[in-house]
């Protein structure tokens, strides 16, 4: 195998995969890509199945180098200005790294997370079924933590081929958010037209374990207690401050708030990539509405090997757009011509 050096990262960079499941009951949750049709994607460019083992990229700029052999990568999720020895490297297209080269990605330029998969996959040991990080259980292989400097992965050596592959995009709709309500909205009353009805910005303090939202309080006229009770990713728990939480990846098994409505699977993705500050909305739709649109992700994802093509198809050379003068003798607007 190939090694994949870690030289910079941000906090929030980790291995992950589909997650862990089957033992919620015992208090683990499932942890894995926050967005997993970005994981997908950037897996089945790369000849993975589509949730396997992948470096999830946070918001920040990180660089790797290979070596011990080439490797081949593809990327996918988050925009971002990515090189591989100065060479520029799209997203939704592989890329080779030679040996001895580094992989460079600049911060996330809209979006959060940015899916690195690897040819050959990413080596680990299983824990309890999965290679998911989640740093607060101190699970996942083959760190049971963020990626640091320094961390050496072992991946697959690169194959042979003449050619990259490109994986054609989709436009991610920019409707609101869809939930469906309970189950415990009863305990809200007309605070559920407030949180259907409300603008939310995301908060900075969001983590995998949650996401904050901030915007108009959501009262309990029942309190804010409950009996502690299952939840699962998605779930919007409502706290004693009227600010909802929206529980994602690393959330906790069991909660004792309220919870007014949940974010439905196909929409998870498209929520964990809003950058902190963003506003949200949320609209409720019904169990058979989110039932539909989870077997159309799942279509989609099973489709995506029909829509990966060889890259390279347009004659526009990015390295010579680079050193072009493309603004010609174009001169400030305020000045004299």
């Amino acid at each position: 195998m190939s090694k994949l050096v870690v030289v910079t990262t941000g906090p929030a960079t980790s291995i992950q995969d589909a997650g862990r499941f089957g033992a919620q009951r015992y208090g683990l949750t499932t942890s894995g890509a926050m967005d997993r049709t970005s994981l997908a994607m950037a897996n089945t460019l790369a000849g993975n199945s589509p949730l396997a083992a992948a470096i999830e990229i946070g918001p920040f700029a990180t660089a790797f180098t290979a070596r011990n052999g080439a490797v081949r990568v593809a990327l996918s999720g988050a925009a971002r200005v990515a090189d591989v020895a100065g060479s520029p490297l799209l997203m939704s297209e592989t890329a080779l790294i030679a040996d001895g080269e580094t992989l460079r990605l600049g911060a996330a330029r809209s979006g959060v997370f940015t899916y690195l998969a690897i040819e050959g996959g990413i080596a680990g040991e299983p824990v309890f079924g999965s290679l998911s990080v989640n740093a607060r259980a101190d699970l996942g292989s083959p760190f049971p933590r963020p990626l640091q400097a320094g961390d050496v992965l072992d991946v697959g050596t690169a194959q042979f081929t003449s050619h990259e592959r490109a994986l054609d995009t989709f436009d991610q709709p920019q409707s609101p958010i869809r939930v469906v309500m309970g189950p415990q909205d009863d305990e809200f009353g007309a605070a559920c037209d407030v949180f259907l009805t409300s603008e939310w910005r995301i908060s900075a303090t969001s983590d995998r374990m949650g996401y904050r939202l901030e915007g108009p309080k959501v009262v309990h006229p029942g309190g804010h207690n409950i009996v502690s009770d299952g939840a699962v990713h998605g779930s919007i728990q409502v706290p004693g401050n009227g600010q909802p939480i929206v529980l994602m990846a690393d959330h906790g098994t069991t909660g004792g708030y309220p919870k007014i409505a949940t974010v439905i699977s196909a929409d998870l993705g498209r929520f964990a990539q809003m950058q902190s500050g963003a506003i949200v909305r949320f609209k409720a739709v019904t169990v058979e509405e989110a039932q539909n649109e989870a077997r159309k992700l799942a279509e989609f994802i099973q489709a995506l090997p029909g829509r990966i093509h060889i890259a390279g198809g347009s004659s526009l050379n990015l390295v010579e757009l680079q050193k072009a003068n493309v603004a010609g003798v174009a001169v400030n607007a305020i000045d004299d011509p």
